[in-house]
């Protein structure tokens, strides 16, 4: 579990840490994981606290996957990006925001552009391994990978405006 390790000390994540954090586990995160993390960064966060910033929408939900194994059942895997989203809701919260400003102006859509975009990647895997399961349709490949360039576009464009309207009601917020 050495890739959960941000800068240490207490400092937080690091924007190279959450990168690599976020490359190292595309298949999502268990809560246990994220909360010890945190830990080792010597900043708490509890089961409780990471279960509420779900109910307020503030986290999306988990997506339930079969353990390895016979009769394992299955566990619920958060998309790692939330660990960026739990440092980004602690640090507007030192700030001074409040939960609801958050909720309102900070956060508005950051979770469905998330889920749109690992929709495509979840899209393009699959036309992948279909493609390459029949041998490989070299037009089908390019149109493939020209709409993943085309979904990527999309997913930084979006991120593009959320980020505007969150500076936005900061300046707004600053000049009251």
């Amino acid at each position: 579990m050495g890739e959960f390790e941000g800068q240490g000390g207490g400092a937080g994540w690091g924007e190279s840490a959450l990168q690599a954090l976020e490359q190292a586990h595309p298949e999502g995160v268990a809560i246990q994981q994220v909360v010890e993390a945190f830990e080792r960064l010597g900043d708490r966060l509890t089961e409780a606290t990471f279960r509420k910033y779900v109910q307020l929408g503030l986290l999306p939900r988990s997506v339930r996957v079969g353990l390895k194994g016979k009769s394992r059942g299955s566990q619920g895997l958060y998309p790692v990006t939330v660990v960026r989203r739990i440092d980004t809701i602690r640090r507007l919260m030192g700030q001074g925001y409040t939960i609801e400003e958050i909720q309102k102006e900070f956060l508005l859509v950051r979770g469905d552009v998330e889920a749109v975009s690992r929709s495509l990647e979840k899209v393009w895997n699959s036309l992948g391994g279909m493609l390459e399961q029949r041998g490989g349709d070299a037009l089908a490949m390019r149109q493939v990978e020209e709409a993943r360039a085309m979904g990527a576009a999309l997913v930084e464009k979006l991120e593009a405006i959320e980020k505007r309207m969150s500076v936005r009601a900061r300046l707004a917020r600053a000049a009251v």
